[in-house]
């Protein structure tokens, strides 16, 4: 649990760095309710955002909500993926591109995890949003084209021709298959 209001910082930094060294489930307490403080929180790493005040049930709840998730994606395979120039290592949670390590946010990494994943199938927005974002995501489903487009400029891919990801319209998103070299 991470209060924002922290008598010698702002928890929103403490959240991103957290989230720059591990995976460790943050659930944000705060006074702060609007909806951009809950989209920041969200998009810095938290796993959940509580608005003061509350009953302790519900933050109870809440934690076991996201130990719950949490403990689902440890489930996840831990074998490196590679397509191409590209490697994705879930279990030590680095990409490489070439030999340069990809700066990744939490969300554009489970993102490509989950499209290297299901390569060369289409990924639906409704799966990707429960898979990345959770179930009872309650923001605009906008933030996983946002993401997207993040995702595909530190991998230096064009969206109308891409080499990595491409847009199946009104559909989702799929990660090209590699090439099968012919003999």
């Amino acid at each position: 649990m991470l209060d924002l209001a922290l008598p010698d910082g702002d928890g929103r930094d403490v959240c991103r760095e957290l989230r720059r060294r591990s995976d460790v489930p943050i659930v944000m307490l705060t006074a702060r309710g609007t909806e951009m403080d809950k989209i920041v929180g969200l998009e810095l790493g938290a796993d959940d955002y509580v608005v003061k005040p509350f009953s302790a049930a519900e933050v109870i709840s809440r934690i076991r909500a996201v130990l719950r998730r949490s403990n689902h994606r440890e489930d996840t395979p831990r074998e490196p993926i590679r397509v191409g120039e590209l490697e994705l290592d879930p279990g030590s949670r680095i990409a490489r591109l070439g030999d340069r390590e990809l700066d990744l946010s939490r969300k554009e990494f489970d993102l490509l995890a989950e499209l290297m994943g299901k390569a060369g199938q289409v990924v639906t927005r409704e799966d990707l949003m429960s898979s990345v974002w959770d179930t009872n995501w309650f923001g605009s489903t906008k933030t996983l084209d946002v993401h997207i487009g993040w995702l595909r400029r530190k991998l230096g891919d064009e969206a109308a021709d891409p080499e990595y990801i491409e847009t199946v319209r009104g559909v989702g998103f799929r990660f090209v298959a590699p090439e099968v070299e012919e003999p």
